[in-house]
């Protein structure tokens, strides 16, 4: 077998499943934040706590997905090492620049507040409580703008000079790379997005016991769905809003990502966005657009592309061309059929996820939540549609970049060990994904243990204590 494919095939499974964690994890930091915060302002009334045990309860949500995030991610950085050191090799003085600011920076920053906020309840100030799960909050924020700059290096490559002796590129300014114009478009993106998964993660939750208890239903539930509602809905729109921004920005950079998320072949003014096809989208015979069932909408991809229903949006053909005559001899086409399914379903399934957040805002507002069953069930799934939007954007963003490991410098084919078997390679893969599994089931049921549970029932306030909890009552309880 191919130890290319095997490689690539490590990667994006172990990359898949960290993606699944990362979002829900920087989401929820920031939102439990906000429960705290919450809570601290209404301090000694019943509303703060009802909202300091929905902050413990989801506490002990993000802790689980914090250390699972730490463990996957860990993984990921040694296969730069391992499976990828020519490109490791090439890279590696700018590359190794944001991964160090995350890690010394970033991590440090997170992991050491978490620290304080979970064992400091019962010593810190709630003032300082407060503050310590928001600086763990800023924590996860830098951590992904860090990961997101040397990502974002790949797509757009920036303040590098090529060193040909040494056949390596070299870092002339780390300023141009932590905030590269790809950089500044895909963290607001990105980040906007983990709001929106965490927050569909709150509602699912929230919508299950709204359903199952009714009127009955812990006022906690209540409270957390509002800000659910409230978060996911701001999302969704900020996303859709810096996507459209970023769309503009990848046919500028990379036109043949973009011509291949509407499998376009062909260049064309007054471009159609295809909400549906069905047809052998990799025909790059000038026919591939005939002849085939095109559902789309008039002038959408020009107005993504160029923000204007009459621009013109460069085809497959011309885009292969541009980059033989710059680039050398070879196909620089991707998978066409996989980023355009990919394209769609990462939009598709963030737009359903909004329209049904905002069908369940017109029930909130109408007092009659508990009333709609059949839409709370419907609502205890949504967090699986931004999950999946995540992930079928990562794989855009990164299948439809090749065949380039860095755009316009490395080819992914150049980029892997030369001295590492493919047999080594596939044990690898095979062990990892094993133990990713074992380790997504563990998590599944720890989560959906703690979910179930919900907060802990209201206790009696004792005089001293902010938010009505006993003194001796213990911080967290992970498992």
């Amino acid at each position: 077998m191919d130890p290319v494919i095997l490689a690539r095939w490590q990667f994006a499974t172990t990359t898949v499943y960290h993606f699944l964690i990362v979002p829900l994890s920087i989401g929820l930091t920031a939102l439990v934040a906000a429960m705290q915060t919450l809570a601290y302002r209404k301090r000694g009334t019943e509303a703060g706590a009802v909202w300091d045990r929905s902050a413990r309860s989801w506490g002990r949500i993000m802790l689980v997905l914090f250390a699972l995030g730490v463990v996957t991610g860990i993984v990921q950085e040694f296969q730069f090492g391992m499976n990828w050191s020519k490109y490791s090799r090439f890279v590696g003085d700018i590359f190794g620049a944001p991964l160090a600011m995350e890690g010394l920076i970033a991590f440090f920053l997170e992991s050491t507040f978490l620290g304080l906020w979970i064992f400091g309840r019962d010593v810190l100030s709630p003032r300082m409580h407060c503050a310590a799960i928001w600086l763990a909050a800023a924590g996860t924020t830098i951590s992904a703008y860090f990961i997101l700059a040397a990502n974002s290096f790949m797509q757009h490559p920036v303040g590098l000079r090529y060193d040909a002796a040494k056949q390596r590129v070299e870092l002339t300014s780390i300023w141009k790379v932590l905030f590269n114009s790809t950089q500044l478009v895909t963290f607001p993106h990105t980040i906007l997005a983990a709001f929106m998964t965490a927050s569909a993660l709150l509602l699912s939750v929230s919508a299950y016991h709204l359903r199952r208890r009714g009127a009955d239903t812990d006022p906690a539930h209540r409270k957390v769905a509002g800000m659910a509602l409230g978060v996911l809905l701001v999302s969704v729109v900020g996303v859709s809003a810096v996507g459209h921004v970023q769309g503009q920005i990848m046919t500028d950079q990379q036109p043949m990502k973009m011509a291949a998320a509407e499998a376009l072949w062909d260049t064309e003014k007054s471009a159609d966005f295809s909400l549906f096809a069905y047809a052998d989208l990799d025909a790059g015979n000038g026919n591939a657009g005939k002849n085939r069932i095109n559902i789309s909408i008039p002038g959408g991809l020009s107005l993504l592309a160029t923000n204007s229903t009459d621009g013109t949006v460069k085809g497959i053909n011309d885009v292969q061309r541009a980059e033989i005559a710059k680039y050398g001899p070879g196909s620089y086409v991707p998978v066409v059929w996989l980023a355009y399914w990919s394209f769609r379903l990462m939009i598709g399934l963030g737009v359903l996820a909004g329209l049904i957040a905002l069908l369940l805002a017109v029930q909130w507002r109408r007092g009659r939540l508990d009333r709609s069953r059949r839409l709370l069930r419907v609502t205890t799934w949504i967090v699986g549609l931004p999950l999946l939007a995540n992930s079928f954007g990562w794989l855009f963003t990164e299948t439809a970049r090749q065949p380039w490991l860095v755009y316009g410098l490395l080819r992914t084919k150049d980029g892997v060990s030369p001295n590492v078997s493919a047999g080594a390679v596939l044990a690898t893969l095979i062990g990892f994904t094993a133990l990713y599994g074992v380790l997504g089931i563990a998590c599944f049921r720890i989560v959906r243990r703690i979910a179930l549970h919900g907060p802990d029932a209201p206790s009696t306030p004792v005089e001293g204590t902010p938010t009505g909890r006993p003194i001796d009552d213990p911080v967290l309880s992970l498992i």
